[in-house]
């Protein structure tokens, strides 16, 4: 393709609501973290290393007897704010602008637990409920 020499019609679309297939055998709850599994599928967020944080699970979904791609789920895009790991995983607000990491669909870590933890997303804010966390791709 060549560069531009007039207007282009660009399509947009709306991107902090997405809809993707479901992994086999899983249970969505609303409100959890979810997370793009390496095949492109929603599966809730959990410790492992071929994950990639997208954000909140709109809508109970019950996959559990189901196959990949049996049915969708929603996700939002955003910063929601997840429970803090405990002890010396512990976020805090000297962290704030880092990485996150998942441990599972509702918490996340300071650390990557010595490379088994996928990224959330960014750290923006802590607070005494748990800690603020950008996600999306």
């Amino acid at each position: 393709m060549t560069a531009l020499n007039a207007d282009r019609n660009t399509p947009t679309r709306k991107s902090d609501l997405l809809e993707r297939p479901a992994a086999a055998a899983k249970r969505y709850y609303a409100g959890a973290l979810l997370a793009l599994d390496a095949n492109g599928r929603l599966v809730p967020g959990a410790t492992a290393t071929t994950l990639k944080g997208v954000g909140r699970c709109e809508g109970f979904v019950d996959n559990a007897a189901g196959a990949d791609d049996a049915v969708t789920v929603k996700v939002r895009r955003g910063s929601f704010r997840w429970n803090n790991s405990t002890a010396g995983d512990a976020i805090t607000a000297a962290d704030i602008g880092a990485d996150c990491y998942i441990v599972d669909d509702q918490t996340v870590a300071k650390t990557n637990g010595t490379n088994t933890r996928s990224v959330a997303g960014k750290i923006m804010d802590v607070d005494a409920q748990g800690v603020w966390v950008r996600s999306g791709l």
